[in-house]
């Protein structure tokens, strides 16, 4: 196995820990660091496809944190009156 494909099976794994994970918030995080690896793997391996997709992943997960945190935020100031 070379060093590029470990990095591939170390992004496998963290999207595999992430579908597991519990709440929105960690799948999300987690989702993000594995994109990120597979960016990296897909640059390294010059797949493009692969780097495209990942980017944009990330890119949604992160739009999807930034609400996430918005809601929680507004929830938390109404419980606070």
């Amino acid at each position: 196995m070379s060093a590029y494909d470990l990095i591939g099976y170390i992004g496998l794994g963290i999207n595999l820990y992430s579908m597991y994970a519990k709440g929105e918030y960690r799948l999300r995080l987690f989702s993000i660091i594995a994109n990120t690896v597979y960016i990296i793997y897909g640059l390294l391996i010059s797949a493009m496809p692969i780097v495209l997709g990942c980017t944009i992943a990330v890119i949604l997960h992160l739009y999807r944190i930034k609400k996430l945190k918005t809601v929680n935020d507004a929830e938390h100031s109404k419980s606070n009156k």
